[in-house]
Formats: C-alpha cells, structure tokens, sequence
C-alpha cells in the first residue's frame, strides 16, 4: 500500500508541476524541484530511496537513456551548418575546459584529495536534456542558439559520463599517472566505439524492420522503446556507461534518415519524456536529507559562483571565437549550463562505490554534486527569460498564423491581419494565387501545407481557408501535432446542415471558424459581391451594436484584438467578448463605396525564418 501510495503522489506532483508551469508562465524544473523539496527533506512525505530500493538507479539509468534517444531523435543534421563548430568546440574545448577549471576550484576550495577533484570536475560537465529542454520550450531564441544548446545538452551528457567514468576507473585501478592515462585513453576507445557500434546497429535493425513491414503499427512504440532499452543495457554490459552515447547515437540516425517514418514513435517518446523528466527531477530532490546541508559553506558557494561566472563564460567565449553567433547569443550561451540527473546518476553510483573501498570524503561527493545541481538549475531557470530579454534575443510567444489558402478570401483577411501586427504565412500550390499574394506584400510560399521545411519561427495558429474541405481537416490533422488542438482552426464545411458535427467528427477537425453558415462558398460569395473585410477599433461612444447597426446587421466577426494585442479567432465553441477598447476584423457588406485594403500598409515582408540578431 506504501508503495502504490508512494508513486501515485509522485505521479500527481510531476504533472501538477508540470501543469502549474504552463499556466503560471514559469519553467517547469523549477517547481519540479520545489514540490521534490516539499515532499522530500521539507515534510518526509517521500523517501525514494525506501520506495524503490534497489531498483531507483534502474529507473533512472533506464529514463535518462529514453530522453536522450527522445533528443538524439529531434537534432537535425542540418542545423550543424550554421553551428556545427560552435557545438564541435563546446563537446570538446568547452568541455575540457570546464573539467580542468572545475577540478582546480574543488581542490582550492572544498578541500577535496586531487582525484576526487577531478572526478567532480568530470561529473559537472554535464548540463543534459533533462534540463535544458523545459528551458527551451519556455525561453524561446533564435534558432541558432536554441539548436546550438539543444546539441550540446544531448551530445555532452555521454561524453560527460564517460569522461567520469574513466578517471574513476583511474582512481581505483591504478596510482601511476603513466599508467592512469593508458587506462583513460583505452578505456575512452572502448566506450565509444561500442556505443557508435551498437547505435548505429540498432537504428539499423529498427530502421530495416519497419521498412519490410515486419513490426505492425500498434507495436511499433513499444517495439521501440524495448529496443532502445535493449541497446542501452547492451551497450553498459560492454563499456560501461557506453549506453547512453548508443541510444544517442540511435536517436540521431533515426531522426535524420528518410527511408521510414517514424512521426508516431517521435509523438510517444516525446510524451515518455514530459512524464519521465517530472518523476526523476521530484526524485532527485525528494532524495536530499538536512544533513546534507552541512556541504554549503563558504567554500562550496565560492566553487559554485565561479562556476557559474567563470568557468561556463571562458569556455563558452572560447568554444565560439570566430563563429557566426552574436555577441549577445554567446552571452546568453555563457549563462546557460544547469546540471540535471546524468550528474545525479553517477555521482551517487562513484560515491557509493568510492564509500564502500575507504577512499577519503567520498561521502562529500553527492551532497556537492546537488548542490550544485540545485544551484544552476534555480538560477539559470530565474535568468532564462530576463537575460533573453535584455539582450533582445528572446523571440514572440508564436501567435502567428499560418493560413492555408493565397485566394481572394485568404488574401483579404492575411492583409487585415497583417496591418494588425499579427505575423502571418499564406501557403497555396496555386502560382496565379501566390502571384498576386505577392503583389499585395503578403509573406507567402508557393509550396505544398504538408511539407516539412516551411519555417514556423513566430507561427503557432493554423487557419485552414482552402475551398477544399478534405484539405482543410487534413491540414488541421496534420498541424494539431506541431501546434496544439486549440490553435487549428478551419472553416465549416460547405453543407446545409444545422450541425456541421454532422459531417466531421471532432478528433478529426479543428476548431470551427466564425459562424455556423460560414462555409468557403459562403464567405467567398459576400467577398465576390459587395464584402469588404473591416478593421475598426470599438469605443464607450461607438460599441458592436454600433457597429453592426451601420451594416445592417449583415456582419460576420472574424477576429477580435484584445487590449494585450492578441489576435483571437472567431469560433463557433467559445463567444468573444467584444468590449470597448477591442480591435474587431468582420466580413460586412460595402457601404458608400468602401473597399478592403488591395495591400499591406507596410513594406512586403520576406518569409518568416529564425534568424540570429543582427
């Protein structure tokens, strides 16, 4: 009963956590590791090392491996032509420098024997997935950066635990350096070539297997998952804590080959990876006792500041000299590095090990190493967004549109958008619509709505206005999984029913715009005739009453500006308030000789693309 009641509170903690988060605005690790504390050393609700036993390093050797897969399986080889040296640098330069300043700081200042400096300098190279991830969903920056940190984070937690796990295999097996450094040096070939090998093998294997049809669609997730499992363990049984460069390197292969697809054990393995980061992250702190304060002193918070203000800065300045990146990327790279459970891990697997041969204050290795866990985590999750902002690199919440559709209806509403500050992307395979989309100063692609490089930076609503209605819930069907439910939104499709639910399911449609007779034909009829779509900003003294009274009563809402500037779709499921001080976009019949804007009112803008600062 202990234990069922033990999982079920960790359970609801890690998603409360991760839900509060998203409504509060605030990165998730950092209430993950407040409700670790309340339920662990704060109240003694939780105590994971007595809830699982034996069975706690399983759990997180096994969750790290899925999110490193989760993360080797997202990086996009391309991305490495614009940062491919900065991220080359930080694996190597970067992390040889933050190992040897890390290992000369523990000596000067936590009193450390030399080797357990050393160890401890190689542990806290890693920063990992685990934490940089929910900071880059919440911080969003140009994508320069954001795939330079994503690339590091991944590649850096393997090379992190194999740098700590040869000078361990140093510390215990040998006394000569001469001899010390053979060992490192074979023991480094060993592990990396048996997690490339056994990587590659097992992208290889999955790869082959779906392609010949030999895996049906419902075990594909956990065929999947059970291999890279396999894989990982696999990997550690022949170098140790060589698996987690295997399943990294599984990862990457899988997501840039082009034989299969693989957008269903991409979706699964994301969702693992919320709930898995949320359990281990609560672990990690619920694990912490009282009595592992007695670490913070003056010394720990001297190595702790120095880490944070010298050491990432020289070797991020160093790993980037020369390359493509702002000024202001590198500063906000510089103050980017929290640790998160790689260094968790393996900490507590060398201190047990080191406890258990009598070597000196290896007790002290794991109370040092949250420390400093804790520390970066709260600090650059307090920094994330207000450097960003300071620095102007932090991008838009993306509330942008992308609008299926360049015809005259679509054109009409992207030009009313536009002058609204809304950023916008028609998509059409019609060259005539694309055309004269152009001339109005639209952003637009003459491309295919389903093809993968359209560039969403800015852009997180869909709206589907195509005459077509099977393309318009393909497409919503399509952009649900990039953007979220809410934000798909199509037109009704042209029937004469009361209930357009009728014809289309709700799992297979978005949200329906405007009103209930607002079909394509429909709304393209009033355009055709005397429709004009019309921007007016709503008063005490001329209300929407007003307003529609003066069009007869003939006028269809299409979007509403809130005082904050947020444009809000008009939908059939949820009334607008259309208050004073709102901007209201309608559809209304002409009057007087009025007519749409024929173009924007500012200069043509090009695709909308990530971009570094200039």
């Amino acid at each position: 009963m202990e234990l069922m009641a033990g999982v079920t509170l960790l359970l609801f903690l890690g998603v409360l956590a991760q839900w509060l988060a998203w409504r509060l605005q605030l990165p998730s690790i950092m209430l993950l590791l407040v409700f670790g504390l309340l339920a662990g050393p704060a109240t003694g609700l939780m105590d994971p090392d007595a809830l699982f036993g034996d069975m706690l390093p399983v759990f997180v050797s096994l969750g790290v491996a899925v999110i490193l897969f989760e993360g080797g399986i997202n990086l996009r080889l391309e991305e490495l032509k614009y940062t491919g040296d900065v991220v080359r640098n930080l694996i190597t330069v970067g992390v040889l420098v933050t190992w040897v300043s890390g290992s000369i700081l523990a000596v000067l200042f936590l009193d450390l024997p030399l080797m357990l400096s050393v160890l401890l300098g190689a542990i806290i190279v890693v920063s990992g997935p685990t934490v940089i991830g929910p900071l880059l969903r919440h911080v969003r920056l140009p994508h320069n950066t954001d795939a330079t940190l994503e690339w590091e984070s991944i590649l850096i937690d393997p090379i992190g635990a194999l740098l700590a796990v040869l000078v361990f295999e140093v510390i215990v097996t040998t006394s000569s350096p001469a001899a010390g450094t053979t060992i490192f040096l074979l023991g480094m070939i060993r592990m990396i070539a048996a997690g490339a090998v056994l990587g590659l093998a097992g992208a290889y294997f999955l790869i082959r297997m779906i392609r010949r049809f030999w895996i049906p669609d419902f075990l594909q997730n956990p065929f999947s998952l059970a291999l890279v499992i396999t894989v990982f363990t696999f990997s550690n049984f022949i170098a140790e804590e060589s698996g987690l460069l295997a399943v990294t390197v599984m990862g990457i292969v899988l997501g840039n080959q082009k034989s299969v697809a693989l957008r269903d054990i991409i979706e699964f393995k994301e969702d693992l990876r919320v709930l898995i980061i949320s359990l281990l992250f609560i672990i990690l702190t619920a694990r912490l006792r009282i009595s592992d304060l007695t670490v913070i002193d003056p010394g720990s918070v001297v190595f702790i500041v120095l880490l944070i203000v010298l050491v990432r800065p020289a070797a991020v300045m160093l790993s980037a000299m020369g390359s493509r990146l702002h000024i202001r990327e590198k500063l906000f790279m510089a103050f980017m590095a929290p640790r998160g459970i790689v260094a968790a891990a393996v900490s507590s697997i060398f201190a047990l090990r080191l406890s258990q041969s009598g070597y000196p204050m290896a007790d002290r290795l794991v109370p040092l190493t949250f420390f400093v866990i804790i520390v970066t985590v709260f600090f650059y999750s307090a920094l994330a967004s207000p450097l960003a902002r300071i620095l102007k690199i932090a991008e838009p919440r993306p509330s942008g549109f992308l609008i299926v559709g360049a015809h005259l209806l679509a054109r009409k509403i992207g030009i009313a958008l536009h002058d609204a500050g809304c950023r916008i992307l028609l998509v059409d395979n019609h060259q005539a619509n694309i055309k004269a989309a152009r001339m109005a100063g639209l952003p637009c692609r003459l491309t295919n709505v389903f093809t993968d490089n359209i560039r969403l930076c800015g852009i997180g609503r869909l709206l589907a206005l195509s005459p077509n209605d099977e393309l318009n819930a393909l497409a919503v069907l399509h952009y649900r999984k990039i953007f979220d439910h809410m934000e798909v939104f199509q037109l009704p499709p042209d029937v004469e029913q009361v209930h357009a639910e009728e014809v289309l399911p709700g799992h297979l449609r978005g949200r329906y715009l405007y009103d209930k007779r607002a079909s394509f034909s429909y709304l393209y009829g009033r355009m055709l005739g005397n429709g004009i779509v019309k921007t007016v900003k709503l008063t005490e003294t001329f209300k929407y009453e007003d307003f529609s009274r003066y069009y007869d009563n003939t006028d269809i809402p299409l979007f509403v500006i809130d005082s904050k500037g947020l444009v809000i779709p008009v939908t059939l499921d949820a009334s607008v308030s259309l208050s004073p001080g709102h901007t209201l976009i309608a559809l209304v019949a002409a009057k007087d000789g009025e007519q749409s804007p024929a173009t924007v009112s500012r200069p043509q803008q090009p695709d909308y693309e990530c971009k570094s600062p200039s």
